[in-house]
Formats: structure tokens, sequence, C-alpha cells
């Protein structure tokens, strides 16, 4: 649980700067993406008759799917909430995009999708940074379990004030 949590919500000890640059990526490359699932929400009625299907679960179903990744994924991503677990969605979809949809296009008609995908996967490696909930969320259980290992907490019954 502890190696989850780490995983999950680090407490970085990272330069400033380089968080400050994690958060601009996230907010630049996030909003971007979600761009393209407002593009997809707006045409809804149209694209879950024709969506494709490459998992065969059905239009609606992989529009629904896609849309998560697009529009919800990329506001965790952004303030840095569940920033990883966000992130898989976003790739999974980047891959489908780029090796089964757009398979058979051209590589210019590819290229963007590469390009979400690699970042993506990188940000996954790099984590939220400093600036965001996560980083919050780890320095609060780092503190917790600091505490706890030297009996601090209310539930020890141990009284230490004597």
């Amino acid at each position: 649980m502890a190696t989850l949590s780490k995983i999950l919500f680090p407490s970085y000890p990272g330069s400033l700067a380089g968080s400050i640059l994690l958060l601009a990526t996230r907010l630049i490359f996030g909003a971007t993406f979600m761009t393209h699932g407002l593009q997809k929400w707006a045409n809804i009625e149209e694209l879950s008759k024709t969506f494709p299907n490459p998992l065969g679960l059905g239009s609606e179903v992989s529009l629904a799917l896609v849309l998560f990744a697009e529009l919800i994924c990329p506001v965790a991503v952004i303030i840095g909430f569940l920033h990883r677990l966000a992130l898989i969605p976003m790739i999974i979809t980047m891959s489908i995009a780029f090796f089964v949809i757009h398979g058979a296009d051209p590589f210019a008609l590819r290229e963007l999708s590469l390009l979400y995908l690699a970042l993506f996967i990188l940000l996954l490696f790099a984590g939220p940074g400093r600036l965001s909930i996560d980083s919050l969320i780890g320095r609060s259980i780092n503190k917790r379990n600091r505490a706890s290992a030297f009996g601090y907490h209310s539930g020890s019954g141990l009284d230490y004030s004597r």
C-alpha cells in the first residue's frame, strides 16, 4: 500500500523550476487535448452512429470511452489529481488512434496522435510535479506517516505528554 501511495501521490523534493515546467506542460497539452473531446461532444449525435469500434464494444461505448479520455482525464491531468491514473486512458486512446484507427493512413495524418502518445508517456514517468493536488496529498500522507512512526497520532493509545 505504501508503494502504491508513493506512485499515486508523490511528494516532490525536486526543483520549483521543474515543477513549473511540468505544470505548464499539463496546462497546455491537457487543454489542447480537451479540444478534441469538445469537438466530439459537439457532434455526439452523428458520431454515436458512425464512431469507430476497434475494441468491438459498439460505437456508443467506444465514443463514451474516448470522451472520458479526452474530456474528464485531461482535467485531472491539468490539476494534477490522480495524474498517473488519468494518463492511462489517454495513452490507450492515442495508442488505438495511432496504431489501429489511423494505422494505414500516411504518417502526416498519424503524427498528432503519436506526439500526444509520446508526451503522455513522458508525463506518466515524470509525474505531476510539486504544483499538483497529488503532491499535496503525498506530503500530507508523508507527514501523517512520520507522525505515526513516533506515536503522535490519536489512535496509538500511548500518551507521551508526561
